[in-house]
């Protein structure tokens, strides 16, 4: 994994406007363009091929329709209505319905209460859907849980939320999560934060992820362990062993395009592993903090983008 300052580097690229402009020219040409390695297209109908794809593995999959921090409440209006497009178009398709979203596409760096109406627009619209609220920075982390608690207490319980190991509230929030019976995501955590309020080290983010791992097997609802990391997997393998936990009760969550080899082997072995499939034309942010949390996945784009020149030529 890269250090801090790596991962402040390539927050700040995804800042770019140019690169994103090249990236956005450069990145989805062609169907074995370097970034269609982790992202699934810029269309619905790309993504909904991408998860039939994954089906035919035995794969489960949540679709990701890219985008955040949107600039003004009709862009955020804008962004619930396509989403209750993609809602339609999944039906539409007969493949299995599960969505994942941030809260910032719907507004909340603009006005909480228009955020509010947009998530239970689209909770109502998705019935029959389970629907993951993402975690996005630090900065959101409270306003994101407190909405979450707010439309659980009025019965919407087809949603779940995301957790980040890095940060070191997380143990509380777990807790506060099973204590109401939430469905969560654990995850590592991808955005740049100081050291004030999140781990730094390596060993600190592991010992964070394992403990609030134990926590969420144990007496959680249906955790969903997302990562790519073997040692974290078998320790989580290892712990529902222990004590008894059937592989129905969690499952393993990865993302697009990384270690599929490890996807199907967990599949073989009779775990439940959904795919997270990102698609969409705002895909260039997501992309680049792909790219920040493992150096393997820097190599890759950019042999892919010396090929795309040379095809280019």
């Amino acid at each position: 994994m890269l250090d801090q300052a790596s991962k402040a580097f390539f927050h700040l690229l995804a800042r770019s406007r140019t690169l994103k402009a090249i990236a956005s020219r450069q990145g989805m040409r062609r169907p074995t363009s370097f970034a269609r390695r982790f992202i699934a297209g810029e269309t619905g109908e790309e993504a909904i091929a991408a998860a039939r794809a994954l089906e035919r593995r035995g794969l489960l999959h949540t679709l990701d329709l890219l985008g955040e921090s949107v600039a003004t409440l009709e862009e955020a209006d804008a962004a619930s209505r396509e989403y209750l497009r993609v809602v339609d178009a999944i039906v539409a398709s007969g493949i299995e319905r599960n969505i994942s979203i941030k809260l910032t596409q719907l507004g909340l760096d603009l006005d909480r209460a228009s955020t509010v109406d947009n998530l239970r627009r689209l909770l109502d619209h998705a019935d029959g859907f389970f629907v993951r609220i993402d975690m996005e920075s630090s900065k959101y982390t409270e306003v994101t849980l407190q909405i979450f608690e707010t439309l659980w207490q009025h019965n919407y319980r087809h949603m779940g939320v995301v957790m980040q190991s890095d940060l070191r509230r997380t143990d509380a929030d777990v807790a506060r999560m099973i204590e109401i019976g939430a469905r969560v995501r654990l995850v590592k955590g991808a955005y740049r934060e100081p050291s004030s309020i999140a781990y730094a080290s390596k060993a600190d983010v592991d010992a964070a992820y394992c403990r609030q791992l134990e926590q969420l097997l144990r007496h959680g609802n249906h955790p969903a362990i997302a990562t790519h990391d073997p040692a974290m997997i078998a320790h989580a393998k290892k712990l529902a062993a222990q004590h008894g936990i059937a592989r129905e009760r969690f499952e393993f969550q990865m993302l697009y395009g990384i270690r599929r080899d490890l996807q199907e082997s967990l599949v073989r072995d009779g775990y439940r592993v959904r795919v997270y499939i990102p698609f969409g034309r705002q895909w260039f942010p997501y992309f680049m903090r792909r790219l920040g949390e493992r150096p393997a996945n820097v190599m890759f784009v950019l042999r892919g983008i010396l090929s795309d020149r040379g095809a280019a030529s």
